[in-house]
């Protein structure tokens, strides 16, 4: 029969045992609900018992319910723990994967010797009870050729072991748990490196089939390796088995985490932190049995939240099972990138179905039917950021998006003249995707649209890199889903994304006025410009109040765009003039005004220059006097300072911009000050 301290020296003393059939989320010395009758109160946990060397059950409502995790197995199959314990030892290695081969001899008993041994890399390091408070000498030295060589089959270099605080340890001592002093060094065959921490260490051995792992310091309770060296956001973080998984992932370019071992507990917490910083959160666990249940097992128990699950195709031998192995033998990170895509492939298929019925086909047109005036949304300004077009109808939006996209098709075979209408455009010489979203015009209108883009450029047919969707005839639930998962298919699908229209963003919600709404919509497309490094233009057909947006998604719109233009029809009404209502630095009000207008011979607008510095300065007196009529509506005067931080308020400009304003204002005689230099309104007529 197998035998009873082979099962706990292979459990961490027992607890991995109730971490399996449990089945919920616990910590060692943290009251829980008794899972095995209807308990009313956290009365129960699972505490280390220092006299028998195992971790137990205790019950405090009902002490019947108390006891180790053989008694517990027991309990759950409806066994007799003495008479039944061979079946009990022999589930428990059946289940964990344990294979331990019978011996001749093994029995049950209430309580084990007190000479019993335990093995400090047996049990996990982020549990209270087991944290080694006494003291710990680690000398270290220079990594040698050959322990260099070790981690460069994994593509770990010099650098990446410093970023992690890896180093050679050259000799350890410390005291075992019996309080005797010991000392172990390294060699050749027994290399020993160390993964420092704040007061503690842990050290690996990776030729040493006796004891890979050993502690020494204070252990946090929750240890996760990687955790500091994460951006603030990205894409993708791996949650993988042990630290040389995540080096070797950082090696090609991804971030990764992992706890102390493939069985230790997740926190929630810490998955909702992750959650916010990154996309997806992918668990990369080994391909042996162990691996595989446990990714399952965590896979399940996160269901709530936005995790993946990824197998690699490795063998699961000893040498063929991790990430590492995977890079080891000669794959590479698209290797790994294309088994991510395929897996978010099968994750999108409902996606991918919708997508299909949406995206336009340019040789089988859809029906002529009544056409709507729309606004299109356009994307300017830098990667990472949103960009916001915004204006009336029948100025002329959708022939200015329509050259913003035209400029983004231009490659090697295209004519480099393409009229933009005044703006400077970056082509997608990448070959990233193009993505334009419409939520408001009818399905001939946008096809329509698509048409005159590709006249401008000069091309018949569609690019592979440009999808346009027709998002109308869905809900605005729908809309946002389609863009969030789109977006991310896309961007592995095509190595990235150049650019992404919106038009118009208000579809996405109930209310362009309903603050929870327009904060929640802007917050999450800021959100998917930073994860997929593009930039966002976001379409918003309100007519502006001078330099300000209405609405509450106007707001939100000044706050975090980097740019917004308005586009709007010229004292001659045969052109639209665009003017700049808010820009990263500097002034809006000193932007050119560019003018554009239609051109019979070309069939299309066309750019017609800027408008006259005397419009430029008009247009500034005009808004800077609407300005202060507001600021002294409720007040008589204001010091300088709070002057300040109320135009920077109001207008979303940067304090130097706002001085700049103050400055002006005064020397036009808006402004004056009084005695105590306070500004005072001044000569405000236009």
């Amino acid at each position: 029969m197998i035998n009873k301290e082979e099962i706990l020296d292979r459990t961490n003393r027992g607890l991995d045992v109730f971490k399996y059939y449990l089945r919920i989320d616990f910590r060692p010395g943290k009251n829980f609900k008794n899972p095995l009758y209807d308990d009313k109160n956290a009365s129960c946990n699972i505490y280390f018992d220092r006299h028998s060397r195992t971790f137990k059950m205790k019950d405090f409502g009902d002490e019947s319910y108390s006891g180790d995790c053989f008694w517990f197995v027991a309990t759950i199959k409806g066994w007799n723990v003495k008479s039944d314990f061979s079946n009990i030892v022999s589930l428990i290695n059946s289940d964990l994967n344990l294979n331990l081969a019978p011996s001749t001899t093994g029995t049950y008993t209430t309580t084990t010797a007190k000479t019993a041994t335990v093995s400090k890399e047996n049990i996990s390091p982020n549990i209270a009870v087991e944290k080694n408070t006494s003291s710990f000498k680690v000398e270290s030295k220079q990594f040698t050729s050959t322990e260099l060589g070790y981690w460069q089959k994994y593509g770990i270099k010099l650098s990446t072991l410093r970023l992690y605080h890896v180093t050679s340890v050259k000799s350890y001592e410390s005291i075992n748990r019996n309080n005797e002093p010991f000392k172990i060094e390294s060699s050749d065959l027994d290399p020993i490196f160390a993964y420092n921490g704040n007061g503690y260490v842990k050290l690996y051995r990776p030729l040493n089939n006796k004891m890979r792992f050993l502690y020494g310091g204070e252990m946090p309770e929750v240890y996760c390796f990687g955790l500091e060296q994460l951006p603030n956001k990205g894409d993708i973080v791996f949650i993988t088995g042990g630290e040389k998984d995540v080096m070797s992932l950082y090696s090609k370019g991804f971030f990764a985490v992992c706890f102390n071992s493939e069985t230790a507990s997740i926190p929630t917490t810490m998955i909702e932190m992750l959650e916010r910083k990154f996309r997806h959160i992918i668990i990369l666990y080994d391909s042996d049995e162990t691996g595989k249940r446990e990714s399952l097992r965590h896979y399940n128990a996160l269901s709530d939240h936005n995790v993946i699950r990824l197998e690699l195709p490795l063998s699961g031998s000893k040498k063929e099972k991790d990430i590492s192995d995977f890079f080891a033998l000669g794959k590479s990170a698209s290797d790994l990138r294309e088994l991510i895509t395929n897996s978010l492939e099968k994750l999108y298929s409902h996606t991918l179905m919708l997508l299909k019925s949406c995206e336009m086909d340019y040789n089988n047109p859809p029906e002529i039917s009544k056409t709507v005036v729309s606004v299109n949304d356009v994307p300017l300004g830098t990667y990472d950021n949103l960009f916001c077009i915004t204006g009336g109808e029948g100025t002329g939006k959708s022939n200015f998006i329509s050259a913003i996209i035209a400029g983004t098709l231009i490659d090697e075979t295209t004519d480099s003249s393409v009229d933009t209408l005044g703006l400077d455009i970056c082509p997608n010489y990448n070959q990233k995707a193009i993505l334009h979203y419409d939520t408001e015009q009818s399905e001939y209108q946008l096809y329509k649209n698509l048409s005159k883009t590709l006249k401008r450029v000069g091309i018949d047919s569609v690019p592979e890199t440009y999808h346009t969707f027709y998002l109308a005839s869905m809900s605005r639930k729908e809309r946002l889903q389609i863009i969030r998962d789109s977006m991310d298919l896309y961007y592995h699908r095509q190595g990235g994304i150049h650019l992404v229209v919106i038009d118009g963003i208000a579809d996405l919600i109930r209310s362009a006025n309903d603050e929870t709404e327009s904060i929640a919509i802007v917050d999450e497309l800021y959100r998917l410009a930073g994860i997929y490094k593009t930039c966002i233009i976001c379409v918003l057909h309100f007519v502006p109040n001078g330099i300000k947006l209405r609405g509450h998604i106007g707001s939100e719109l000044q706050r975090k765009a980097a740019a917004i233009l308005s586009i709007e029809k010229d004292e001659n009404p045969a052109y639209s003039v665009v003017k700049a209502i808010k820009v990263r630095d500097g002034s809006p009000l000193d932007v050119p005004m560019l003018l554009f207008t239609w051109d019979k011979t070309k069939d299309m607008h066309v750019y017609a220059g800027e408008k006259s510095i005397e419009d430029k300065e008009k247009r500034k007196r005009t808004e800077l006097s609407n300005i202060t009529k507001e600021i002294f509506k409720s007040r008589k005067k204001v010091s300088y300072n709070d002057l300040t931080e109320l135009i920077m308020d109001m207008l979303d400009v940067k304090e130097r911009t706002a001085k700049s304003y103050i400055r002006y204002m005064k020397e036009n005689e808006m402004l004056s000050q009084d005695s105590n230099n306070y500004y005072i309104t001044g000569n405000i007529s236009l």
